[in-house]
């Protein structure tokens, strides 16, 4: 432990911002007055002893003394190495300041007590390890700078306090730590002290060499790599000097590309400051092969290409009938267009207002009506290049907009792709299945497609990749739709809508026979005159194999006759050529599948009881027959109230509703009995559980099965009626009418009940099913009534 001895009065020596420690010498500069002061002040106090001048040096820091100096001697008195006079002065011991007081010279006289420090004798163990250790730190620090001599003299030095001590040569120690050092009078805390920054120093410069190695290893490999890139493209220029080939550097290639192309000027001006860019940047930058790659698209576009439009409108025409039958509404819409841009043409009427002639249409209907193939068709008519854009299951908007170039492997967005695939600025685009379109976190593809679809906006469509203004005004899109609900309401405004509901068996019988049958002769390997297929084999395969608004399962079953019969002759059982008739399709593919209703036996059809009637309906298939059963239960063992099956939807239950509180008004009027309505309960189903189904139509046929239950009476086979009914018995009107009369037609109604207001969109339907169909417009549910029951039996059945 420290302890204090006999006092002291020494001139102060100030070091600002200095701390000496004791066991250290150093050379002080006279010419400062306060350090002359002190050393001659001191000099006069012993020139009567003949001893050393003693001082006392004291730490100043920010004008602010110590309250620890060092009683210092001055050994010698001279010359400085740079000419200046100068003293050296070696630190002794310790001194606790205390108060000021008088003495010769200028100089501040202070009285003090010397803090004696005794080593531990002998030095316990933890004490001597920590020696060891500091002194070993002290090597390999003082190796590290290549102090060799002064290594031996630190490994010589014994004392704890000393050694402590001796840390105040290190030029890494702040002033702060060695104020710390100077004051903190235990010897072995000190020695910590000295141990913990040099130890913090140590790992500091491990850190910082490190980072200069990897820092050097980052530099030699650049100029390494810099050096190899020289040598190869002196190679290069070697090859091409050989070749005879001129020399140019790809930058000046592009230039040269972007010159020569037919660019509007915008683009133009865009494409030379990426040019620039791409001059600047470096062979080793990743910018350049973005830029590479940007360029490389830009020019790929056809920014002015176009191709002319065939105005042979006969001949578009021709071509669109030879390539589909029916399809009116598309074909006359498609004809419109091209004569419209005719008398432009003629005229000498150009762009008005940046805009072109493009077109937007939707075709809405169901599968296998021919609406993607159509689109080849408009393209051929029209005498355009053809693009298909499958929009099926896209959710990220990045797929219709593209990119930022900020990303690894962006890319232009699928209508800037679709414009560089046709090679044209016009050509006809099919939007495959717009309504699959989805959304999630990447976005919204739907609202992307809002500009492109946009009449008054696509003549600036900006791609998130180009970022330059894209024309798509003379665009001619398509987009095909199975549900229209599906599209969102903002999407459907921008395009005009062309509803395809299906076809005709007539017109199913000619498709088969102009288009399906050579198509499936090809595949199957048969010659055209090999294997013929009657009309009435095609009219039975329509009409009771297939049932659907399109045609594809109808070519299914014509390509399953065709293999069959080529199975056949190459095992030897059938002869060639071969014509099919109606009668050979059970032996070839076996019984039909849909028979209608009113082919069945009368015990076996579903009308053969009281309380089930016909109803219409449309899905995403197209139209379709849809059956409403109810029954009564007794109250002891059924219950009362409304029971529901068939998984409906909230609109469809409470049209159930609305049918049973109609009839529990009126059924004396109607000559029900209504009595059982109260006591007992009521049961209403729908077939096809597993099918999901909603809407109103179905109203006027639950209040017709209902009706029918309460009579007795039976519901006309052949009647299928569709319409939404109000409380007071109102026929209300329903959509999708073509679609029921053909799925009514299809199914082998006779008689179709639709609500009055409908009548206007009988003007639709073909001319042919209408001669087939008896429609009756109503306007009451009583009128329906009166259509769909049978008169009353004198023995009626029982209800269910």
């Amino acid at each position: 432990m420290a302890s204090t001895s006999t006092p002291l009065t020494l001139p102060v020596l100030p070091l600002d911002d200095e701390v000496v420690l004791p066991g250290m010498v150093v050379p002080l500069d006279l010419s400062d007055t306060e350090v002359r002061a002190a050393v001659e002040a001191a000099q006069a106090a012993v020139r009567t002893n003949g001893s050393k001048p003693q001082v006392l040096l004291v730490p100043r820091i920010d004008g602010t003394y110590a309250g620890t100096g060092v009683l210092g001697t001055v050994e010698q008195v001279g010359r400085l190495s740079d000419g200046d006079p100068g003293a050296l002065i070696r630190a002794r011991s310790r001194v606790k300041i205390g108060a000021g007081t008088t003495g010769p010279g200028a100089a501040l006289w202070v009285e003090g007590a010397r803090i004696e420090e005794p080593d531990p004798d002998p030095l316990p163990g933890s004490v001597a390890e920590l020696v060891k250790e500091y002194k070993a730190l002290a090597t390999t620090w003082l190796k590290k700078r290549g102090a060799w001599q002064v290594v031996d003299r630190v490994q010589q030095i014994e004392g704890v306090s000393a050694l402590a001590d001796n840390s105040g040569y290190s030029p890494f120690l702040t002033t702060a730590q060695k104020v710390e050092l100077l004051e903190t009078a235990d010897p072995v805390a000190r020695l910590r002290l000295a141990l913990a920054a040099l130890s913090e120093h140590l790992a500091e410069q491990d850190v910082a060499e490190t980072i200069a190695k990897d820092v050097q290893e980052g530099v030699d490999k650049q100029q390494r790599e810099f050096l190899l890139r020289k040598q190869l493209d002196a190679v290069r220029k070697e090859l091409r000097e050989l070749n005879g080939e001129a020399e140019g550097e790809e930058s000046d290639d592009y230039r040269a590309r972007i010159e020569a192309a037919d660019l509007p000027e915008k683009v133009r001006e865009a494409a030379l400051k990426e040019v620039e860019k791409l001059e600047r940047s470096s062979d080793q930058s990743p910018e350049g092969s973005w830029i590479r790659t940007w360029l490389d698209t830009v020019l790929e576009l056809p920014w002015n290409e176009h191709t002319e439009d065939q105005y042979d409108i006969r001949g578009a025409r021709e071509i669109l009938d030879a390539e589909h039958a029916g399809l009116d509404d598309v074909k006359e819409r498609i004809t419109e267009y091209l004569a419209v841009r005719k008398r432009r043409a003629d005229r000498g009427l150009g762009v008005v207002g940046g805009r072109r002639g493009g077109a937007v249409l939707a075709l809405v209907g169901p599968p296998g009506v021919g609406k993607t193939s159509l689109g080849e068709s408009v393209a051929h008519a029209m005498g355009r290049k053809f693009v298909r854009v499958a929009l099926g299951g896209v959710r990220d908007e990045a797929e219709i907009r593209g990119h930022r170039r900020t990303y690894v492997g962006a890319l232009p967005g699928r209508i800037v792709r679709a414009i560089k695939e046709a090679g044209s600025m016009n050509p006809v685009v099919l939007l495959d299945e717009i309504d699959k379109v989805g959304s999630d976190f990447r976005g919204d593809p739907a609202a992307a497609l809002l500009e492109v679809l946009d009449p008054a906006q696509n003549h600036t469509f900006r791609d998130h990749y180009l970022e330059v203004e894209l024309d798509l005004s003379d665009v001619v899109f398509l987009a095909t739709a199975n549900v229209l609900e599906a599209i969102p309401e903002a999407l459907l405004d921008r395009m005009e809508l062309v509803r395809l509901d299906g076809y005709t068996e007539d017109e199913k019988v000619v498709i088969a026979r102009d288009h399906l049958l050579p198509r499936q002769l090809d595949r199957a390997g048969l010659e055209p005159g090999e294997v013929t297929l009657d009309e009435s084999a095609l009219r039975k395969l329509a009409g009771e194999y297939t049932r659907e608004a399109g045609v594809r399962n109808l070519e299914r079953a014509v390509s399953r006759l065709l293999r069959k019969v080529a199975a056949q002759h190459e095992l030897g059982d059938r002869e060639l050529p071969f014509a099919i008739t109606d009668g050979d399709l059970r032996d070839l593919i076996g019984r039909p599948h849909h028979v209608p209703e009113s082919a069945q036996d009368p015990a076996e059809r579903r009308t053969a009881v009281p309380g089930v009637a016909t109803g219409l309906a449309v899905t995403g298939a197209g139209g379709d027959v849809l059956f409403v059963e109810a029954s009564l239960a007794d109250a002891e063992t059924g219950g009362s109230g409304l029971t529901l099956t068939g998984q409906l939807g909230d609109v469809m239950k409470e049209s159930a509703q609305i049918a049973l509180s109609f009839l529990r008004s009126h059924g004396a009027e109607l000559e029900l009995p209504v009595a059982d309505l109260k006591d007992r309960g009521v049961h209403i189903h729908f077939p096809a559980g597993a099918v999901p189904k909603d809407g109103p139509s179905a109203g006027i046929t639950m209040t017709t099965a209902l009706a029918s239950l309460l009579s007795g009476r039976l519901v006309r086979t052949d009647v299928a009626m569709t319409g939404e009914v109000s409380l007071t018995g109102r026929v209300l009107p329903i959509g999708g009418l073509k679609q029921k009369l053909l799925a009514a037609h299809r199914a082998g109604a006779t008689t179709v009940v639709i609500p009055k207001r409908n009548e206007p969109d009988l003007d639709d339907v073909p001319a042919e099913i209408l001669q087939k169909l008896e429609v009756h417009p109503v306007t009451d549910v009583r009128q329906v009534l009166e259509i769909a029951l049978a008169p009353a039996q004198v023995a009626a059945p029982v209800a269910a």
